[in-house]
């Protein structure tokens, strides 16, 4: 059976149990949760990693692979992630569960601790940020941020979101710009980091075998130094009605075999707070969400434009994104079709086979 239960463990520090049997791992995560923003994105995203490369009780990488190695191989790893509007950086870890342990050893509290302590007592120097870390670590960032152009078909979709939502925080990429983050100094991604330990609403997950109460006391010490705050408010997110008086096209040219064609629609407000998001997703998966989808078996299979078409939602910032392959001869043809599949939609053309996804 599995139990979840959502908890506040101080003022916007909140802890999210899901309570099974069915995993030989158990997952803990934490997240800072803060505006997006383009002046504060990079040095957020460089946060978690920074904080990563030690703390002051195990001041380096070897020191800290030895303690995870006391969770029977664990594992705590930096993410950055955005949902809407939202940047959400901190720790995702994974340990054995102790339903497996050898000896019936108790891992949470352990892990839990580990986690606390990456977040609340980083190595320092001076009162800031090691030097070194920093250095390596905007090195590292700037590398992935410049990276992301290799993916050309997520590359493409990132072009769109950032061209159409150009005077929104959408529009922001989660890990920043490479200019921004090479500006960043140790005193000055210091003082990001008090801000973050300040302001941000945290979400901790944790899923596994440990009775709620218990993964409750293990968490509530192991953060138990974090700065009190009841302003630790959810960060909003901007939902646009309309997409604007025309359609906006956007060309880059490269060295490339195939072509890449985004397409992004505003929802007029759909949005997964909205009563009728059921029938969005539905929408969703008949136009380009399945293999049985309208672009897939149409634009794709029937009539070879494309070597991938699929479309996708931003739940919570009300749009749908178009992602296709294809020749550059095609353009303007599969551009037509994918629009003519979403206009069938429009007029309720749905085949009776698809009354499954209904």
């Amino acid at each position: 059976m599995t139990e979840m239960k959502h908890r506040e463990l101080f003022p916007g520090v909140w802890l999210r149990t899901v309570h099974t049997h069915k995993f030989k791992s158990a997952y803990l995560s934490l997240t800072l949760m803060v505006p997006l923003e383009g002046e504060t994105a990079g040095a957020n995203a460089l946060v978690p990693y920074v904080l990563r490369r030690g703390t002051a009780a195990h001041p380096d990488m070897e020191s800290l692979s030895a303690a995870l190695d006391e969770l029977y191989g664990g594992a705590i790893e930096p993410a950055v992630r955005k949902k809407g509007e939202t940047q959400c950086v901190g720790f995702v870890a994974s340990f054995l569960d102790d339903a497996y342990t050898l000896k019936g050893e108790k891992l949470l509290e352990s892990a839990a601790a580990l986690l606390g302590e990456l977040l609340l007592r980083p190595r320092t120097a001076d009162g800031a940020f090691d030097p070194d870390y920093v250095a390596g670590e905007r090195a590292n960032l700037i590398d992935r941020i410049r990276a992301q152009v290799n993916d050309k078909r997520t590359y493409a979709l990132q072009r769109l979101t950032r061209e159409m939502c150009r005077y929104e925080a959408f529009g922001v990429d989660k890990l920043g710009d490479e200019e921004t983050v090479a500006a960043v100094t140790p005193r000055g991604l210091w003082e990001r980091y008090q801000d973050l330990l300040s302001t941000a609403r945290v979400e901790v997950y944790y899923c596994g075998s440990a009775d709620p109460d218990r993964v409750e006391a293990a968490l509530r010490a192991a953060l138990a130094d974090l700065p009190v705050n009841g302003d630790r408010a959810d960060p909003g997110c901007e939902v646009r009605l309309t997409a604007g008086p025309e359609p906006r096209l956007v060309e880059e040219s490269m060295d490339v075999t195939q072509g890449k064609l985004a397409l992004g629609f505003r929802t007029g407000g759909q949005t997964c707070w909205e009563p009728d998001y059921p029938a969005f997703t539905v929408m969703n998966a008949i136009f380009g969400g399945t293999t049985l989808s309208k672009l897939f078996l149409n634009v794709r299979e029937k009539l070879s434009l494309c070597y991938y078409a699929s479309s996708a939602m931003e739940k919570m910032k009300g749009l749908i994104l178009v992602s296709s392959g294809i020749e550059f001869d095609k353009f303007q043809t599969a551009r037509d079709e994918i629009l003519a599949q979403l206009e069938a939609i429009r007029r309720g053309e749905i085949e009776d086979w698809a009354s499954w996804i209904r």
